[in-house]
C-alpha cells in the first residue's frame, strides 16, 4: 500500500496522469490508502517566493503610515520602527505570513532580514522561523543591509556577524550607499564575503529610476570573475526600465554570460517607481520579457506585505504573477504559461532547489492543485489552490467560492 494517489491530474504540458506518493516522495505506483480525483485540474510543483521581507510584514502603520508612498519614506518609517522590535515579534509576524503563503501553495521562500543597525531581532527572528517552520515551508534567509554597509560605522561588521549566525545568502543594496564609489565597494565586498563563507548572493540592485544606476553590470562581471554562475541573484533591477535600447541589449548579454538570476517584485515597484515623474510616468520594472528571450532566468517575489512600503498584499504569488504579466507585456498564450513558470520552476532555479523540486519519481511529493485546467486560467482567475501537498501530506484544502445570480450558479468560465 502507498499513501496517496492523485488521479486525473493535468500537468503543465497538458498530459493527464496519475501521481503516486509514498513516504513523502513521488513513486511509480501502488495501491493507495487515499485517492483524490482532481478532475483534470492543473497540478504544478509548489510556488516559490524568491523575495520577501518577512521581518517587516504586518507592521503597516507602525509607528506611522508612509503617506508619500515612496521607497525613501518607507525606509525612514522602517528605520524608526526597527530599534524597538523584538525577536519574538519578528518571529510571530513572519510565521503568520509563512502560514498564509503555505496555504496558497508557496512552499519555498527566500526572506530578507535587515542587518543594518544594532538590533539583531530581525535576523534572529527569521532564523528561528526558518528552523522551526521547516516542515511547513523551506525558507532561505538573506542578510540584507537595508542602509548599506558603509554609510554607518559598524554595519559591515554586522553583516559579517549575520553570516556567522547562519544566514543562507549575503545581500546588499549598492545604489543606497552615499556615493557610487561606495556602492561599487559594497558589491565587491558582498562577493568576497559570499565566496569566503560559501554563501549565495542576493542583492537589491538598482532599485531606482536613475538610468545612471548601473551596479548590475558590476555584479555580472564579479560573477564571472569569481566563477559563481547560478549562485547570484539580482533583485528588483528597476533602473532597467529607464535604460536606453543599446545599453539594455548589451547588459542582457552580460547577464546571460554571467548566469545571474533576476527577481521581479511587481507589487511595490509598480507603485514606488516613477513617483517623481511628470506624465508620461515610468513604471520601473526589470525587462522580464526581454530577459527571458535572452535566456536569463527570471522569477518573482511578493517582496512586501502590509509594511511601510506597501499597505496591501496577502502572500499570493499568483496575484503577483497576474500583476507582472500586465506590466511586462507577457500576454501571449505561451508567455502566460511562462509567467506561471516564473512563479514555480524558475523560482526553484533561483533558489537552487532543482534536485529536490518537481513532479518526478523520487523527489519530495510537494505540489499544488489549482482549481483551473491550465496556466492561462490559473492566472486569469487567480485560481483557488484546491489542495496543497507538502512531503506527501495534504496541508491545505480550500473550497472555491460559489456565486449565484438569480439562483443560477455563475462560474466565470466559458464552459
Amino acid at each position: 500500500m502507498i499513501d496517496l494517489t492523485l488521479t486525473n491530474a493535468r500537468l503543465m504540458d497538458g498530459s493527464v496522469v496519475e501521481l503516486h506518493v509514498d513516504g513523502g516522495r513521488f513513486v511509480s505506483g501502488g495501491e493507495p490508502r487515499r485517492t483524490i480525483d482532481v478532475e483534470g485540474r492543473l497540478v504544478t510543483p509548489p510556488l516559490v517566493d524568491c523575495h520577501l521581507h518577512l521581518d517587516a510584514s504586518l507592521t503597516v502603520g507602525r509607528p506611522r503610515f508612509n503617506e508619500s508612498g515612496t521607497l525613501i519614506e518607507g525606509i525612514h518609517v522602517w528605520g524608526e520602527l526597527k530599534p524597538s522590535l523584538t525577536e519574538q515579534d519578528v518571529f510571530d509576524r513572519a510565521a503568520e505570513i509563512v502560514r498564509w503563503s503555505a496555504a496558497q501553495g508557496t512552499l519555498f521562500i527566500r526572506a530578507h532580514a535587515d542587518v543594518s543597525g544594532e538590533n539583531e531581532a530581525m535576523v534572529r527572528g527569521l532564523l528561528r522561523v526558518r528552523d522551526e517552520l521547516a516542515e511547513l515551508c523551506t525558507i532561505q534567509v538573506t542578510a540584507f543591509p537595508q542602509d548599506g554597509i558603509y554609510a554607518r560605522e559598524g554595519d559591515e561588521e554586522r553583516l559579517e556577524n549575520a553570516i556567522r549566525l547562519g544566514v543562507d545568502c549575503v545581500g546588499g543594496i549598492p545604489h543606497y550607499e552615499p556615493t557610487s564609489e561606495l556602492g561599487l565597494k559594497e558589491v565587491h565586498r558582498v562577493f568576497e564575503l559570499a565566496k569566503q563563507h560559501h554563501r549565495r548572493i542576493d542583492v537589491h540592485c538598482d532599485e531606482t529610476d536613475d538610468p545612471a544606476s548601473r551596479f548590475l553590470e558590476v555584479m555580472a562581471d564579479d560573477t564571472v570573475k569569481h566563477g559563481l554562475a547560478g549562485r547570484v541573484t539580482a533583485s528588483h533591477c528597476t533602473a532597467m526600465g529607464s535604460y536606453e535600447p543599446y545599453y539594455s541589449s548589451k547588459l542582457r548579454g552580460f547577464l546571460k554570460r554571467a548566469g545571474i538570476n533576476v527577481v521581479v517584485n511587481p507589487y511595490a515597484n509598480s507603485l514606488i517607481q516613477g513617483r517623481l515623474d511628470p506624465y508620461p510616468k515610468r513604471r520601473g520594472f526589470a525587462q522580464l520579457k526581454e530577459l527571458l528571450a535572452e535566456g536569463v532566468n527570471v522569477s518573482l517575489g511578493n517582496d512586501v506585505i502590509m509594511d511601510p512600503w506597501y499597505s496591501l498584499g496577502k502572500a499570493d504569488l499568483v496575484d503577483a504573477a497576474h500583476l507582472a504579466l500586465h506590466f511586462t507585456y507577457m500576454s501571449g498564450r505561451e508567455e502566460i504559461a511562462e509567467m506561471l513558470r516564473c512563479a514555480t520552476e524558475r523560482g526553484a532555479r533561483t533558489l537552487a532547489l532543482e534536485d529536490e523540486y518537481g513532479i518526478e519519481e523520487g523527489k519530495p511529493a510537494d505540489c499544488v492543485v489549482f482549481d483551473a485546467p491550465d496556466a492561462l486560467e490559473v492566472i486569469r482567475l487567480r485560481a483557488t489552490r484546491r489542495w496543497v501537498i507538502r512531503r506527501g501530506r495534504v496541508i491545505a484544502e480550500t473550497t472555491p467560492a460559489e456565486t449565484r445570480l438569480d439562483g443560477r450558479r455563475v462560474t466565470f468560465t466559458s464552459n
